[in-house]
């Protein structure tokens, strides 16, 4: 390891286990939770499995608000002060959110170079190139080198998301064409994919059951992701902690993946995949 003086920045649907974010100093940027009246820092000021919990028993459906200029600004700041003398900083997809351009308007403020970076995904599409990022910063001072990686990680992955219900999907608003999956939404259970040249979010197919759903979950993914090199893999849940375990149970049966993250969806995208939303998102090695 070397000492280092560029600060990674991301918001806070990276989805990236918080053990992660301290190991590699990685700093979070939060978005918000708007519910009635209230508003929340997404994961600081409300908890993923308290999130859920109310979800299922509010009538009312909560929205969600991208980080703002200033936020992004604070950020800054505060890496400066601590030592930083240049600042990558990585959003979810500027199609899906205005996370990135209020971090490009922050970056002019700066007058150290900020280099913002449309991760063109949310969740761990987002969390897998931070953390590539963050893991080379350790070993490399340059930024290019750093960049490229992450260029080759995006380029590799494959995020599939399994919901129990359309009906989060439909009222979270910015589902690209997913919004072709809406129909009879008492009764499908869509899955669908992240396009990470476009950004957005693209209907795959969709099932009767739950089971069903998880098991096309699992069949397709496997399907387009290159088993046999190496494999960086993450499940994602809507506080289904068991039925996470299972699916990584099932994984393990039959592949080897380098790593192996599991980790609870935070409450601005659960605010779009609901209860029981399941993904799996990982990349190979070139």
């Amino acid at each position: 390891m070397i000492p280092n003086n560029i600060a990674i920045i991301t918001d806070s649907t990276c989805d990236i286990p918080q053990v992660l974010i301290e190991k590699h100093k990685i700093r979070i940027v939060p978005q918000y939770v708007i519910w009635g009246e209230e508003q929340f820092k997404d994961r600081f000021e409300l908890e993923p499995a308290a999130f859920y919990k109310r979800l299922e028993e509010d009538p009312r459906l909560p929205t969600s608000a991208h980080a703002t200029m200033m936020d992004f600004a604070q950020a800054y700041q505060e890496a400066k002060q601590s030592g930083a003398e240049q600042i990558l900083v990585f959003t979810v997809s500027g199609a899906m959110s205005g996370s990135f351009q209020a971090a490009q308007k922050a970056a002019e403020t700066m007058d150290i170079p900020v280099t913002p970076i449309d991760s063109r995904g949310p969740t761990m599409s987002l969390g897998w190139q931070v953390l590539t990022a963050a893991r080379l910063r350790e070993h490399t001072t340059n930024t290019q080198e750093i960049l490229n990686a992450v260029q080759s990680v995006r380029k590799n992955l494959v995020n599939l998301v399994a919901m129990d219900t359309v009906k989060y999907l439909q009222t979270g608003g910015r589902i690209g064409d997913a919004a072709k999956l809406v129909g009879n939404m008492l009764q499908i259970k869509p899955l669908v994919k992240i396009n990470h040249v476009s950004g957005k979010v693209e209907p795959v197919t969709v099932t009767r059951t739950y089971n069903s759903l998880i098991n096309t979950l699992y069949k397709r993914f496997f399907d387009q992701i290159d088993s046999a090199k190496k494999l960086h893999l993450a499940i994602l849940h809507g506080n289904t902690p068991q039925e996470a375990e299972i699916l990584k149970n099932k994984i393990l049966e039959v592949f080897t993946p380098v790593e192996l993250i599991i980790n609870i969806t935070g409450p601005v995208l659960g605010i779009n995949t609901g209860p029981k939303a399941m993904a799996l998102v990982g990349f190979t090695e070139d």
